[in-house]
């Protein structure tokens, strides 16, 4: 079970990014009644996904090692950059582009910024996901 755990933990992440990224909240968009309601929603989806890819990314971390080994595990070695970065994107996306896209400022520019951090942390999920998925 052990050597299954960096597996799920790489599925988990990628999977939610793109269930809540690409499905949740453009449903949310197109079938709730205003825009805003809409957006808070989407608010709070994204939120729970920060945290998502945190534990994500803090259990990959963890595996990354097995107890007394001199070195990381080979998928390790090529994948705790991408880990380290979007685990860093997540968190600047939820406490620096968040809060100003909920207050509504200077939307179209915090929107696109958030939309581009959250498509570069979706390709670090999916990095991670391969390095983990290709290990013998």
């Amino acid at each position: 079970m052990y050597e299954r755990v960096p597996l799920l933990a790489a599925a988990l992440w990628w999977g939610s990014l793109s269930a809540i990224g690409f499905v949740a909240v453009p449903l949310l968009f197109a079938h709730l009644p205003t825009p805003a309601l809409a957006g808070q929603m989407a608010a709070r989806l994204f939120e729970a996904q920060t945290y998502i890819s945190i534990a994500a990314g803090a259990c990959l971390l963890v595996f990354s090692k097995r107890k007394h080994a001199e070195k990381p595990e080979e998928w390790a070695q090529a994948a705790t950059v991408f880990i380290v970065l979007g685990m860093l994107l997540a968190l600047l996306l939820q406490f620096g582009v968040a809060p100003r896209i909920v207050a509504r400022q200077n939307l179209p520019v915090w929107h696109g910024a958030g939309s581009v951090m959250y498509g570069v942390q979706w390709l670090c999920a999916l990095a991670v996901l391969l390095k983990v998925a290709a290990r013998r």
